[in-house]
């Protein structure tokens, strides 16, 4: 029996052992869980040596090299001051970090993770590469204007275990609001760019894609999901029956959630399902009406897939009726498959791109027709200027 495993069952209320690692001290694997090394990386760059572009309303950050290079990395750190940066979110220097980097979920992660965490990014091979982060407008790319942003929006604190609940569920609860930072995503921001806590896990909008609704809620959260099919979607990026990862969910499952245990998994959805039901607060939006060519055109573009009846084929083409993805308050992520396809993905044949060969007004014709047919009950709020956006 693995050594962790038999301890959470042994010792059930013992922080220690509801925290530890699956793989204790594999630092390697609480870096994958906190897709660390993702954010850290450019395009066609060295892993972990920066440059990764962060747009944000206020102008952009391009995260900063963590390998182990001394004079561009983190060579020169000792491990207090990474686990200051994790959990107080205040940088070598004594300066307050940009939470593009999300100590606010960070600082629940506890100090013998942390220590894991600095200890492999240490072992990594350095690259030089000195990033120029700071790339916001006035007044936002001086430090001091995070000093009422964290007065008002950050609450440090190491996770505390809940009594009332399983080891498994806060096992859960700590990677999810911790390393996992799934709130970060899945909540919506305010003017400010701080997520809405009362509307935590309600679903966001993220680099043009709509991370949708982890709460139990049943028509666009997971209250129909089983804890089974929320591990196989966390695992693969598929769930048999369900719906598929689409935009940064898919790179998140490629590059951390695939790397997971099906423990950890196990755990994470436990904890999701427990989340009690509860939708976004958004504005009515304006309808567009679906004209009666929309129908053929489904028919003839996706229906040979995906049936006449978006009904799908179990475990080759996803179903469209009843699709979180699909009824969405937000129909970016079906615009945005439709014009970029998708992959292969644990069994679910690759779905090719239709930008080429559909105008702006047919794909907000064919994303309308399937959000409002078949039982979608979602608005018909997909325009030609959206599919343009969407496009370029």
């Amino acid at each position: 029996m693995n050594r962790a495993f038999a301890v959470l069952l042994l010792a059930p209320w013992c922080g220690a052992a509801i925290l530890a690692a699956q793989q204790p001290g594999d630092g390697e694997y609480l870096t994958r869980a906190g897709d660390c090394v993702a954010c850290h990386t450019a395009p066609g760059g060295q892993p972990g040596a920066g440059g990764f572009r962060m747009d944000t309303p206020f102008g952009f950050l391009l995260s900063p090299n963590i390998t182990p290079d001394s004079a561009t990395g983190i060579g020169g750190w000792t491990a207090d001051e990474f686990y200051r940066a994790l959990h107080d979110g205040v940088n070598r220097r004594g300066q307050d970090m940009y939470p593009a980097m999300p100590y606010t979920f960070y600082t629940k992660v506890t100090r013998a993770d942390s220590d894991s965490i600095f200890a492999y990014l240490r072992s990594m091979p350095p690259v030089r590469n000195a990033v120029d982060v700071n790339q916001l407008r006035f007044p936002f790319d001086q430090r001091w204007s995070m000093m009422g942003w964290r007065e008002l929006f950050f609450t440090e604190g190491t996770f505390v275990p809940d009594r009332a609940h399983s080891a498994t569920w806060n096992r859960g609860a700590y990677l999810v609001q911790g390393l996992g930072h799934c709130d970060a995503c899945h909540s919506p921001m305010n003017a400010l760019g701080a997520n809405e806590k009362r509307q935590a896990f309600t679903g966001g909008s993220v680099d043009g894609w709509f991370a949708p609704n982890l709460t139990d809620e049943l028509k666009t959260g997971l209250g129909s999901w089983s804890i089974d099919q929320v591990v196989a979607y966390l695992k693969t990026g598929a769930a048999r029956g369900k719906s598929t990862a689409v935009g940064d969910m898919a790179m998140v499952v490629h590059g951390s959630l695939g790397y997971q245990s099906d423990t950890d998994l196990r755990a994470m959805a436990e904890y999701l399902k427990s989340l009690p039901p509860k939708s976004a607060r958004t504005r009515p939006p304006l309808l567009e009406p679906v004209p009666p060519q929309a129908a053929s055109l489904y028919i003839t573009s996706c229906g040979g897939c995906h049936q006449a009846k978006g009904r799908g084929v179990p475990g080759v083409f996803p179903p469209l009726a009843a699709n979180g993805m699909v009824v969405a308050p937000d129909p970016s992520n079906v615009i945005n498959v439709v014009l970029q396809g998708i992959p292969a993905q644990n069994g679910y044949v690759p779905m090719p791109a239709f930008a080429s060969q559909l105008s702006d007004q047919q794909v907000a014709d064919v994303v309308n027709y399937v959000r409002t047919n078949w039982g979608n009950s979602a608005p018909s709020s997909a325009t030609p200027e959206m599919v343009a956006r969407q496009r370029h």
